[in-house]
Formats: C-alpha cells, sequence, structure tokens
C-alpha cells in the first residue's frame, strides 16, 4: 500500500463524514469508495462486489446521553505493528444500552476513539465489535456528536467494522470489556463476511 494513497483514502473519508449527505448518500459514498480506492481494507478481488452490509436505517436508535468523568489509563493490543496502543479515559456515556467509555488514544495527536461489542457481534455484525467514532480516521460528526453541557449524540446507524472485519491483513484494537453491552443494537454496519 502507498502511503499517498492512504493519506487520500483518510481524507476522503474525512470529507465523506463532514459532508451533508444524508444517511442513504452516506452510505453509497462509503460503499462506492471501499469498491475503488486502493487502499480500501476489502481484499481487491472482493472490491467488485455488491458493497458493504447494513441493517436498515433506525432513527429509533439515535440517543442522546449525559457524559460523566471518568479516568485513568487502558493499554490494548492491535494484534499488530503499532502493538499496544494506550488508551485514556475521558468520560463515560450513560446509554440506555449501558455505559459506553469514550478513549482519547495516546499517541501523535491523539483522537477521540468510541469502539463497541453489542449482542449482535458474532450474530449479524462483527465478532470482534464495531466503532462509533476513531476521529484519527476522520470519522467526525455522524456516529458521536459532542453536545453542550457534557453530553453526546450517539447514532449507530453509523457504527462500523473496524479494518480487520474485511481481511486479516489488518489488525484492530477491539471493543474492551467496559465497552460491552448485553443488548442488540440493531443498526450501523452488518457482519461483512
Amino acid at each position: 500500500m502507498d502511503d499517498l494513497d492512504l493519506l487520500d483514502w483518510r481524507e476522503r473519508m474525512a470529507r465523506l463524514y463532514l459532508s451533508d449527505l444524508d444517511l442513504a448518500g452516506f452510505r453509497a459514498a462509503r460503499d462506492e469508495l471501499f469498491r475503488t480506492h486502493p487502499s480500501s481494507p476489502l481484499p481487491a478481488a472482493e472490491r467488485s462486489g455488491v458493497g458493504l452490509r447494513w441493517y436498515p436505517p433506525d432513527p429509533a436508535a439515535v440517543v442522546e446521553a449525559p457524559l460523566r468523568p471518568a479516568s485513568g489509563t487502558a493499554s490494548i493490543d492491535t494484534g499488530g505493528p503499532d502493538g499496544v496502543v494506550r488508551y485514556r479515559r475521558v468520560g463515560i456515556a450513560e446509554t440506555p444500552w449501558g455505559p459506553l467509555t469514550l478513549w482519547w488514544i495516546e499517541a501523535y495527536g491523539g483522537g477521540l476513539f468510541l469502539p463497541l461489542h453489542d449482542a449482535t457481534c458474532g450474530d449479524g455484525s462483527y465478532g470482534g465489535g464495531r466503532y462509533l467514532t476513531d476521529t484519527v480516521k476522520g470519522t467526525f460528526g455522524r456516529g458521536l456528536t459532542l453536545l453542550p453541557g457534557r453530553r453526546v449524540r450517539l447514532d449507530p446507524n453509523y457504527l462500523y467494522n473496524p479494518s480487520c472485519a474485511y481481511d486479516d491483513r489488518w489488525a484492530c484494537p477491539l471493543a474492551p470489556a467496559e465497552n460491552r453491552v448485553a443488548v442488540p443494537i440493531r443498526a450501523g454496519e452488518r457482519a461483512y463476511h
């Protein structure tokens, strides 16, 4: 993979997340990017397929949640060349599904990260869990939006699979135990395979 292609992928992904497309337009544009871009996490032989699989849109799945303060750090092994990555807790969203920790990636530049594992994981969605936001990868303003008064808006229609869900050549940090919820969240991206 070429570094400039990867840079272009990240820029296009950030522009997509910041665009004014509705959910259907966003999903179509994401599918197109996955099919055509040289840095797509899809294996090259599978890029001409039917596209990513999604749960039907569910406006009722969108929630607003208060954030309570959190402290401490965690180390999550990516299973790949990035090795162990350190994360700092920045808040806990008190959602109807259960508490979810928002993480700050403790690396150059940092970024907000919200991985989660719900009851659909392994039974409809990727078994390792999905991401609601990873701002290092440019996923701003769709799955997670900061609101005034230490609140967040969470839209699980934008849950997406980590790159390792498509191809074993990728390694990804998965949701830690504190971001595992027992309820199914039937929204967002489904399992690829």
